[in-house]
């Protein structure tokens, strides 16, 4: 690791994100980003990615030949004032020429069209196409140090040796290809040379379009923004090597890209855990596959850097092999997570979304934890007083065991509490695999190395969120501020008017709940939000929306199962129902999303949305996008529940409407419990950190009050209660391809002066404060 230059990065780091400690708006324009000059004669298209977020020197391009007077071949294309037309590729019927345009210098690139049409002056077009290094960062902001690079033990496929140490601090290899095929015995294993002689043991498959080829894959691993990436496709060596012009015969034109779930350690660190693309279920349809390390949240447990490699990832997999008919993201947990928030955020990196053991995203997923922890060390504090059918009552949750004698109820509470420690305590949790590039001496301690790297979710993700001033000591400025807040909470409150727990118990819950401090101890105040890192967490979409890029992508959504699991779990039911109210709230409408129980099986719905996305691309009608989604929506592919996981019978489909408190089978079978939030009268969308107060309302409570029990309320919520009818405090709207730098489109920029005063604001920023 070149220690000079990581803390150069560092340092950079800090200086960029301690300039925006304050509110936000966004630079640029999403449309008029993608625009260029002289679309009136020709229309260019980057097709691998943005015009403005090119990686890597290289460039998909199509002109379109609007001018039925310009003939293609009096066509001219320049690069840079350099002749670059020979890479381009005419179609006469479509009127385009499609080219690989190689050589970018990093920055802006011009790339010129024109021609001498007959009869006629001459045409010209022009589009700028800024390049990155493919090492990144483009959108997601400085990059994190320490961190450590894994391609010395990242073996592309069982056999082959390691990737080798890095050729550099960013943690780059050579990209290497190499070829395997699944055997007469089904198993994948290397390829032999020379590939001129296939062996004797090769197995066949017809994919999903009916063509019948040799099962031999392609296998592309390499590193991208700083992430072990590998790409996976049917291709015969024997062919000709595969282009965006000469596809691979045996590739069905689906892309699938799947994302890993976890966020315990994922922080700091290029690898090792990648879902591998050698999957037989896909690749034997001949679907593709690409992915990467920093898309396993167990590894990165950031969404906006997870988003920003796959859009990276995808760009070269498009200059490889040509433009997906369609893309499908999917993954379980944190894989949910990412599927869901790269689908809004940067609409058109996925066109579905096929989610298991699903959440909305991780910043209000964090919410629960941090509830759960506080009602966990209060019990604690009150041994004996409460049965386990009032803590049920108190939490919302179906799993809880009896008191143990140090206090705790083991089940769910204590699950989410245990959890709430390895995303959320900063110190806590850096897993062995990643001890030799992040040592003792990079981790932060607050006694012995303040300056240290801190292993949670919101400093991994402080250049969304910002810093705090004065920290670890004054003059500094290093911790994340938080969106996370609990004043004005009434905890208990179904509980107490639904006659499960008394009156006092509600007030002693509530005068004794507490919060935490920036180090996640439990303090006697509670915990207070920083108000600009809530409003950007709802502004770039680290909050989902469900109203970009969701509006119109496909969506199957397999909710969690373990609300009744003995030992407690995270992947509960009720997250589901609030991705659909998200989408509810933010289009009228949830109709391109189902939801399916949890042992739905995952290749059915991977298959389900293949046919659903293909009659989408299918339809020509002038139908938005999203009007297509829905109307081409399969007639199976309808909300319901399974009675088991196998494909086959004793497993039973039930179709039936899911929702949180529906009175059908599947709610019979499958029981739904909800957050603490809930109980306390949060609405299902679960997506206020924030809420604001209202005085107390006695008409609020169904039981009545004493003089001396109001004054105790009172004093309990000196400033008023939640009122969770209205939107959270700096709940904006979210904006899509946001950027925190370095690209500045659609950046991210500080809008207050240094008086303090606001001296612009985008319209969609108007919030309550």
């Amino acid at each position: 690791m070149n220690d000079l230059r990581n803390f150069l990065r560092a340092f950079a780091c800090a200086l960029l994100v301690g300039a925006i400690p304050s509110g936000l708006a966004y630079a640029g324009d999403n449309d008029d980003d993608d625009r260029h000059h002289g679309d009136k004669d020709f229309k260019i298209e980057v097709l691998s990615s943005k015009p403005y977020m090119v990686s890597g020197g290289d460039a998909l391009v199509r002109v379109s030949v609007n001018d039925r007077k310009v003939k293609l071949g009096n066509v001219r294309i320049e690069l840079n004032g350099a002749n670059v037309t020979g890479a381009f590729v005419a179609n006469a019927g479509a009127r385009t020429l499609t080219g690989l345009v190689t050589g970018l210098r990093l920055g802006s690139n011009q790339l010129d069209v024109d021609a001498k049409g007959k009869g006629r002056g001459r045409a010209d077009a022009d589009i700028t196409l800024t390049n990155y290094p493919i090492q990144g960062p483009i959108i997601s902001g400085p990059q994190e140090f320490p961190f450590a690079c894994t391609t010395a033990t990242f073996v592309p496929f069982a056999g082959s040796p390691a990737l080798g140490a890095p050729l550099d601090s960013d943690c780059s290899i050579a990209r290497r290809v190499q070829y395997v095929y699944r055997s007469t015995a089904n198993t994948f294993k290397s390829l032999p040379q020379p590939y001129s002689s296939l062996p004797a043991d090769l197995a066949m498959t017809t994919t999903a379009t009916g063509a019948t080829v040799p099962y031999i894959v392609r296998l592309e691993t390499g590193t991208i923004n700083r992430a072990i990436y590998q790409t996976a496709i049917l291709h015969n060596p024997n062919d000709a090597a595969p282009s965006p012009f000469a596809p691979p015969a045996g590739w069905n034109g689906r892309l699938i890209y799947p994302l890993g779930g976890g966020c315990i350690g994922g922080w700091y660190t290029q690898g090792p855990d990648l879902v591998t693309p050698l999957n037989n279920t896909w690749l034997s349809k001949g679907h593709a596959i690409a992915t990467a390390t920093l898309n396993t949240f167990g590894n990165n447990c950031n969404d906006l850097l997870s988003s920003e490699t796959i859009l990276m990832v995808k760009e070269r997999f498009i200059e490889s092999y040509g433009v997906p008919k369609f893309t499908i993201g999917t993954g379980s947990s944190g894989g949910a997570y990412q599927s869901n928030q790269t689908g809004d955020n940067y609409p058109g990196a996925f066109d579905g979304i096929v989610t298991m053991n699903s959440f909305p995203e991780v910043t209000t997923g964090m919410v629960p934890m941090h509830s759960s922890r506080l009602i966990e060390l209060y019990l604690t504090s009150r041994p004996g007083r409460y049965t386990v059918d009032q803590v049920k009552a108190i939490t919302g949750y179906l799993s809880v065991s009896a008191q143990q004698p140090n206090g705790t109820f083991p089940g769910q509470i204590l699950e989410m509490s245990r959890v709430r420690g390895d995303r959320m305590d900063p110190r806590i949790d850096f897993p062995p695999e990643i001890l030799p590039g992040v040592g003792p001496q990079f981790r932060y301690n607050p006694v012995t190395n303040p300056y240290g790297a801190r292993a949670d979710v919101y400093d991994h993700t402080v250049n969304v969120y910002g810093v705090i001033p004065n920290t670890p000591l004054p003059g500094a400025a290093k911790f994340a501020q938080r969106p996370l807040d609990n004043v004005g909470v009434q905890y208990g409150l179904g509980a107490m008017n639904g006659g499960k727990i008394s009156l006092e118990d509600f007030l002693d819950l509530n005068a004794n709940i507490g919060g935490v401090d920036i180090d996640f101890n439990r303090i006697a105040a509670r915990t207070v939000h920083y108000p600009d890192a809530t409003r950007r967490a709802y502004q770039g979409g680290r909050i989902l929306s469900g109203g970009g890029g969701l509006a119109s992508t496909a969506i199957i959504t397999r909710s969690g199962g373990n609300d009744l699991l003995v030992q407690g779990d995270v992947h509960l039911r009720y997250h589901s129902f609030a991705i659909r109210q998200r989408l509810i709230n933010a289009n009228g409408h949830a109709n391109n999303q189902v939801i399916v129980g949890n042992l739905a099986p995952s290749e059915l719905l991977l298959d389900q949305m293949g046919q659903w996305l293909t009659a989408v691309v299918a339809d020509a009608s002038d139908r938005s996008r999203a009007e297509k989604v829905v109307a081409n929506k399969p007639s199976d592919v309808v909300d319901a529940c399974w009675t088991s996981a196998t494909m086959t019978p004793p497993n039973t489909k039930i179709v039936e409407t899911q929702m949180l408190g529906g009175t059908g089978q599947c709610t019979t079978l499958f029981p739904r419990g909800v957050p603490p939030e809930y109980v306390a009268g949060a609405p299902i969308a679960l997506d206020i950190i924030k809420c604001q107060l209202k005085p107390i309302d006695m008409a609020d409570y169904t039981v009545p009050f004493s003089a001396e029990q109001r004054t105790r309320l009172q004093g309990i919520f000196p400033n008023g209660v939640c009122d969770w009818s209205k939107k959270g405090v700096k709940q904006v709207k979210a904006r899509t391809w946001a950027s925190y730098g370095p690209s500045p489109v659609n950046q991210v920029f500080d809008v207050l002066n240094p008086s303090g005063r606001h001296h612009r604001k985008h319209d969609d920023d108007d919030d309550d404060d």
